[in-house]
């Protein structure tokens, strides 16, 4: 690796660090091998113009991709049930404090993406159904749809027994 390109990898981990942090979130404690997947997110950010995850096959067309632009939209689920997400970029709590091993990670993305086509293609008097729970902040009303609230909440980093089933 270049010294320009270690320095521009060097800023983005901070960056992301920083921002895990300020979020509930944690960066994986090998520095080494985070640095090599921002790497991977540098080069598919000059490859198609976003942050693909280095994990997954993108396909260059951004409205395709949106559920792999990092962080993904299976980051938060992956966490929970298996303590990392599926390149293991962000880990939870529980792995960072040696509490917990990270399990192998089954792909959940075409899974996830039928999902989202049965909620679209589903609508009931013109409101479409929702497949997931909505779960609200009980501290800031954030709201999120998905299976299990976040472990912390992104916005005012209440713990996840402050959400409630919101519908």
């Amino acid at each position: 690796m270049s010294d320009v390109l270690a320095e521009e990898v060097n800023a983005v981990y901070e960056r992301l660090r920083k921002e895990a942090e300020a979020s509930g979130y944690h960066l994986n404690p090998d520095t080494e091998f985070t640095r090599e997947l921002i790497h991977g997110l540098l080069i598919n950010g000059k490859r198609y113009g976003y942050w693909a995850c280095p994990c997954r096959l993108a396909s260059g067309k951004k409205e395709e991709d949106l559920d792999i632009i990092c962080p993904c939209d299976y980051r938060d689920a992956d966490l929970a049930e298996y303590g990392a997400c599926y390149c293991s970029l962000y880990v939870s709590g529980d792995v960072v404090s040696s509490e917990k091993k990270a399990e192998s990670i089954p792909e959940r993305r075409s899974t996830m993406k039928g999902r989202k086509k049965e909620q679209a293609a589903s609508p009931t008097h013109g409101i479409p159904v929702l497949s997931l729970p909505v779960w609200r902040c009980r501290v800031c009303g954030y709201l999120c749809a998905r299976d299990e609230p976040p472990e912390v909440c992104p916005v005012c980093k209440a713990k996840k027994e402050r959400f409630e089933r919101f519908m």
